[in-house]
């Protein structure tokens, strides 16, 4: 394998510019890109938007979702700097910005952008590393010198782009770099790249032949969500659909678990009107009190009454005296359930 292809310099592009780079190389003359963060997606890992979802917006069947963490995300890349202070600091490394978008040598799809190139102190060793700022609810993500793996597949697929032996992370997460950051190495790995580049290259398959992926190995949560983002509303004006024969044990088990859920939900009503009706005659003794206790001869109970606020917007009132704002932050959500019932013939 060879260096890979320097496209074009990045520096100065405006986001607009950077993304239709990025999309379709800087001459507009590649159809469908890989990047380095499509990759966690293509491959199952994201936590945040699965197979399907990527190959519907390569394909231009759906806008790419507006990005919530907006200013999270322009803070991120912000902190870069600091990151890469820190582990030039820690290791004696040397680090190098690098502005450039590469192509792989012989892959004309794959292309990336890389946070920073890093030259080892003592070997001489040249490397990629990945810039990252964090919470701290996330921190444990990276505890023993770990590190998540959607983000661990990024970097191996630039070192694969790049033809690289190595690289590294450097991740923070407060204000001490004693105990809030860290930077560990990460190697190419054969066996963990083949896989890597036999997803992508299937993934490209799909989008040539417009196959879309299946929803297989997905965290159901993250499936459900993309599903219901793809396919938002339902048309009532199409036929009933034959269901294949190989979801008879799906929908068996599924008719069977709904019942059993319903049958919880029912107990469960009126275990909470038991419950309302005594927490009733507890909330009027307390009044206005927010604690209490009652001792007895084996310990004490704890009633806690307290008080806890937010603020909700008074949709009648907006409506009544400004019509106009109501009806231009108004908007349709749709949901969709699946929901099974067995009828005997």
């Amino acid at each position: 394998m060879a260096e890979p292809i320097i496209l074009c310099d990045t520096e100065g592009m405006t986001e607009e510019e950077w993304l239709a780079c990025r999309a379709h190389g800087p001459n507009g003359d590649i159809e469908y890109t890989i990047g380095g963060s499509d990759v966690p997606a293509i491959l199952g890992l994201s936590k945040w938007a699965t197979p399907l979802d990527l190959y519907k917006i390569k394909k231009g069947e759906m806008a790419p979702p507006p990005k919530k963490n907006k200013k999270q995300l322009e803070m991120g890349k912000r902190l870069e700097q600091i990151a890469a202070d820190l582990y030039e600091e820690k290791t004696g490394d040397t680090v190098i910005n690098d502005t450039f978008l590469y192509q792989h040598a012989d892959v004309p799809y794959a292309l990336a952008n890389f946070d920073r190139r890093i030259i080892r102190k003592g070997t001489g060793a040249r490397g990629i590393l990945e810039c990252k700022s964090a919470s701290h609810h996330v921190a444990g993500d990276w505890s023993n010198i770990m590190y998540p793996p959607y983000y661990e597949y990024q970097l191996r697929y630039y070192l694969w782009l790049a033809d690289l032996e190595e690289g590294a992370f450097s991740a923070w997460w407060g204000n001490n770099p004693d105990t809030d950051h860290v930077h560990p190495r990460l190697f190419r790995d054969k066996r963990k790249e083949d896989w890597m580049v036999e997803k992508i290259e299937e993934f490209m398959w799909r989008l040539k032949n417009d196959k879309p992926p299946e929803m297989t190995d997905i965290a159901p949560k993250l499936a459900l969500q993309s599903l219901a983002q793809i396919f938002a509303k339902g048309n009532a004006e199409l036929p009933m659909v034959e269901v294949p024969v190989e979801f008879e044990k799906d929908l068996r088990e599924l008719a069977g678990l709904q019942g059993e859920i319903a049958m919880h939900s029912s107990k469960m009503k009126g275990l909470e009107k038991d419950v309302a009706a005594r927490v009733v005659r507890i909330a009027e003794f307390m009044k206005e009190n927010e604690h209490g206790e009652l001792k007895t001869a084996s310990g004490r109970f704890v009633v806690d009454y307290v008080t806890k606020s937010k603020q909700l917007t008074d949709s009648d009132l907006l409506k009544e005296q400004y019509p106009e704002i109501y009806e231009a932050t108004r908007k349709t959500s749709y949901s969709r359930k699946v929901k099974v019932r067995l009828e005997a013939i």
